[in-house]
């Protein structure tokens, strides 16, 4: 039988709580600098009370808050815009790899464009582009 004795307080316990030892400064350290930055930004800042909106973009009055909330009809047109704008992004580069890699780069480019006409195609359908 082997023997299983217990080790004498504090022999292996020191290796263990020294492992920790630095991640507890680093927490330290860091919520420290949080507070600190917080304090500053509220010590510095000159304006207590929120802005109120003047005239703008021409000098008329604002008519709605500068926070309210966008009719849901402008949605899909955002998401219209980022697909093409997704398209944008994959083509410049493409631009640039056509040459090197061949024919396979052109057919990759023309199923990317056919799943994003076929997204526009979907959203026609759906009516995303009519405003009433």
């Amino acid at each position: 039988m082997a023997d299983h004795t217990v080790p004498p307080a504090g022999e292996g316990d020191h290796v263990e709580a020294a492992g920790w030892e630095p991640v507890a400064l680093l927490l330290g350290v860091v919520l420290a600098g949080v507070f600190l930055l917080h304090g500053l930004g509220w010590a510095v800042r000159s304006v207590r009370e929120p802005l109120h909106t003047g005239p703008f973009s021409g000098g008329l009055e604002p008519r709605e808050h500068p926070v309210s909330r966008f009719h849901v009809r402008w949605y899909p047109i955002t998401m219209i815009f980022l697909a093409f704008d997704m398209e944008m992004l994959f083509m410049y580069p493409w631009t640039k790899v056509v040459p090197e890699v061949g024919v396979s780069a052109v057919v990759e480019m023309f199923l990317f464009l056919g799943i994003l006409l076929a997204g526009v195609g979907y959203a026609w359908r759906e009516g995303a582009f009519r405003w009433t």
